[in-house]
């Protein structure tokens, strides 16, 4: 089933706000001026952050998969706690649901966009002249971020925040 990607975010709207947060966060943590912010609105692109551009490798890094990190660590410290008592004591109250929803939500919305993918990459490329080991490591992740993109259109990014909320958990019990 095809569904547009607004309707989705508007489903997910959580994992949109995180998302910009995390870029947001990173630029503070790491002293790059964000200029403007959208953590959610009803079109597209439905949020972003403006911040200025940087000479530091590690700070495009950082900035470009934050949302990778922080969203996918959201996910699991938000989803575990709920999916214990959910599967440990079969309690399903509508909290429980509600923490679920909102941790896979945050999941879903983990990989950095192509726009965050293409600055990485073309940062790496000029980073990597000089052999820095975070901008070689880049090159796959780039890869694996527009892979994900891609296959958002069959569920992918539903995958990654349900294997994280719900497999991980359930790994660990």
């Amino acid at each position: 089933m095809i569904i547009p990607g607004f309707v989705i975010a508007w489903l997910t709207f959580p994992g949109v706000i995180v998302h910009e947060a995390a870029h947001m966060l990173f630029c503070k943590l790491r002293g790059v001026a964000v200029f403007d912010v959208c953590f959610f609105r009803w079109e597209e692109p439905v949020g972003y952050v403006l911040h200025e551009e940087t000479d530091s490798f590690t700070s495009v890094f950082l900035v470009s998969v934050g949302p990778f990190i922080l969203n996918s660590l959201l996910c699991v410290v938000i989803c575990f706690p709920a999916y214990l008592p959910m599967q440990v004591f079969n309690v399903h109250s509508p909290l429980l649901l509600f923490l679920m929803w909102l941790g896979v939500s945050i999941g879903m919305h983990a990989f950095p966009s192509n726009q965050d993918a293409s600055v990485l990459w073309s940062e790496a490329k000029k980073a990597a002249r000089t052999l820095n080991p975070l901008a070689i490591l880049s090159f796959p992740l780039v890869v694996v971020i527009y892979a994900g993109n891609l296959l958002s259109i069959v569920w992918a990014d539903l995958i990654y925040g349900l294997a994280l909320g719900v497999g991980l958990p359930s790994l660990l019990l």
